[in-house]
């Protein structure tokens, strides 16, 4: 049993976090349970980022993390401002918080996350047993304004569909702007979540000290019969 209890604190992250319209829209709902109804576009969001410190966190130790899956339709956030989402792939460098996880639904494992930035230029590399899965390279500034509200994520736990928000506060940086977008193994199940061509982009972020909360699942949602 874990010894970390909801909530948790992380703060400080640096992140990278976007969403886009994929090539095979039929493959991404597939992946989503068919009690819930996915965006018109089948929109996906992936979140790139790094804790580099247990100072950073309530609980957790460092990590590196990389989850990616699907936006919903009828579970936006409490003030409307943010659809729900359904994880389908989450790759985590700590095995206690992949433990923490996977209780509340999310299905864990093994991977890790870099993120380099170089003239201006952010590379965020997502690799799974030592070779890179997904890659994207950005175009960020400094941080300029500030994000704050609540993410809603949706899992299954035992066979119930339940809901957890997530409060986060971000300094999010300008410009910014999503270069390339790779996935690199095309016989990897993530690789059902690849963006269409050209790539589009339709919401996202690059914050170099994003702070939010870890809940776990509030309760059950209804859903669809």
């Amino acid at each position: 049993m874990s010894r970390l209890n909801p909530p948790q604190m992380v703060t400080n992250s640096r992140m990278l976090y976007f969403t886009w319209v994929p090539a095979d829209p039929a493959a991404v709902r597939a992946l989503v349970p068919a009690s819930l109804e996915v965006a018109e576009n089948a929109q996906c969001f992936i979140n790139q980022y790094v804790v580099d410190s247990a100072d950073q966190t309530s609980g957790f130790e460092p990590y590196s993390l990389t989850y990616a899956g699907a936006d919903l339709s009828g579970h936006n956030t409490p003030d409307g401002a943010v659809p729900g989402r359904w994880w389908t792939h989450y790759f985590n460098s700590n095995a206690e918080m992949r433990e923490y996880a996977a209780v509340r639904g999310v299905p864990a494992e093994p991977g890790g996350t870099v993120l380099e930035i170089s003239d201006g230029i952010l590379t965020a590399t997502t690799s799974v047993n030592g070779a890179p899965l997904i890659r994207t390279t950005a175009r960020v500034g400094e941080p300029a304004v500030v994000g704050k509200g609540q993410l809603r994520y949706l899992t299954d736990v035992d066979g119930v569909i339940t809901s957890g928000l997530y409060p986060f506060v971000a300094g999010l940086v300008q410009p910014w702007e999503v270069l390339t977008f790779e996935f690199l193994q095309p016989d990897h199940p993530v690789y059902a979540l690849r963006p269409a061509d050209p790539l589009e982009v339709t919401w996202g972020f690059y914050s170099p000290n994003a702070s939010f909360c870890y809940p776990g699942g509030e309760g059950p949602v209804d859903v669809m019969p």
